[in-house]
């Protein structure tokens, strides 16, 4: 839509006149969906599943998404970072249908944005004799988007991995102008 393309122009031009771009990841937000799986390259993301959820963690940050099962969404979700996810079973596929997302995540690395109207389908399912987990992807946001549009990602599968610590640091600035308020600090010297 146009509103989309002047954003997505004003940040290109940024970067053009020697601007750092960044990403969700560079100030500890969490990257939202799809950027979950768009995004999520190099990062070991640890799958759990109980019989009335799937959980995912990301090593990065530890951040995690939760996808409900064999229930349907709320009547009114509240508006989250990676949006309400309930999810069920078409023969070996995953599927996971997420809406109730705020507008403060990118659905991509190159800093897209979307409304809070997103809706994401994922499809997951391993494939290449388990050795791969695919993730197709739907997307869908009338208020961004003049039409849907879909995605592919696949992870190798790695057995006995462990969650390592990667910590995000405090203290990060305001960078994506979402109103965020810094912690006062007192600055008088310790002496």
């Amino acid at each position: 839509k146009p509103w989309v393309k002047q954003i997505m122009k004003v940040a290109n031009d940024e970067v053009l006149a020697g601007k750092v771009p960044f990403i969700a990841r560079e100030r500890c937000y969490p990257g939202g969906v799809p950027a979950w799986d768009i995004y999520n390259r190099g990062q070991p993301v640890h799958i759990l599943q109980t019989l009335d959820k799937v959980v995912m963690i990301n090593e990065l940050f530890a951040s995690t998404r939760q996808i409900y099962l064999n229930v349907p969404h709320s009547k009114n979700p509240k508006p989250s970072w990676y949006g309400e996810s309930v999810g069920h079973y078409e023969g070996d596929t995953l599927v996971v249908d997420t809406i109730g997302f705020n507008d403060k995540t990118y659905v991509d690395n190159y800093r897209t944005p979307h409304t809070t109207q997103l809706h994401v389908v994922e499809r997951f399912r391993m494939i290449d004799g388990g050795r791969t987990l695919e993730a197709k992807l739907h997307v869908e946001d009338p208020g961004a988007f003049t039409t849907p549009w879909t995605g592919i990602q696949r992870w190798r599968r790695v057995e006995d991995e462990i969650i390592n610590q990667v910590p995000c640091n405090e203290n990060n600035g305001d960078f994506f102008n979402h109103g965020l308020v810094p912690l006062a600090e007192d600055l008088t010297p310790d002496f």
